[in-house]
């Protein structure tokens, strides 16, 4: 495995997950929107919730919860989504991460990142920068161009597609139920109004 790429600046937007805080680089944080109609797409792995148009352009929504092997996300009133700028084919893209809940920007020096431990993260260790110290908090450093990978992602809708392998992952829905049923509101096939 090789090492994590070293955090590119000293800002950081963190958010909850599942009960975790974690966070990005702000550089790479574009804006934070509500909930809104999010239109499914056939075929795409467990963790795309959908497509949403934000302002004409049309943005990826991934259940973060999902995609680090947690439960579905619940909408809250806290519940947003964060756009982030991801680089794929050497270009930065837009996507949109479900969230429980936005924190704070934060600045973190070198001293305060920890590289990650070997155990007791929720979160892949190729998937974290490292660990940011704040206070008495802990936050997880999301690498995201990695966590938002297409390779990574649809690795991930192939072991779904094999016989069986869907129902062992952690917050995969029952067979039969559409992926994201949980964070769509229950088959209802978009997210239920904000609250």
């Amino acid at each position: 495995m090789s090492a994590a790429p070293e955090p590119r600046s000293s800002q950081y937007i963190s958010f909850f997950v599942g009960g975790d805080e974690l966070a990005v680089d702000i550089l790479r944080a574009r804006e934070i929107v509500e909930i809104t109609a999010i239109t499914r797409v056939p075929r795409m792995p467990q963790a795309v919730l959908g497509v949403l148009n934000l302002r004409g352009r049309v943005i990826p929504v991934i259940d973060l919860a999902v995609r680090l092997g947690l439960p579905a996300s619940v909408i809250t009133r806290q519940s947003c989504i964060l756009i982030v700028e991801t680089e794929f084919d050497g270009e930065l893209t837009r996507m949109g991460l479900f969230i429980d809940a936005v924190g704070d920007v934060v600045d973190l020096d070198a001293a305060a990142i920890e590289p990650p431990p070997p155990f007791g993260t929720r979160a892949r260790l190729d998937h974290l920068l490292g660990l940011g110290k704040v206070g008495d908090r802990l936050l997880l450093l999301l690498d995201i161009d990695r966590i938002l990978s297409p390779e990574e992602l649809f690795a991930a809708a192939s072991l779904e597609a094999e016989g069986g392998a869907r129902a062992a992952l952690p917050g995969a829905p029952a067979q039969g139920e559409p992926a994201g049923a949980a964070a769509l509101g229950a088959g209802e096939g978009r997210p239920r109004p904000f609250p």
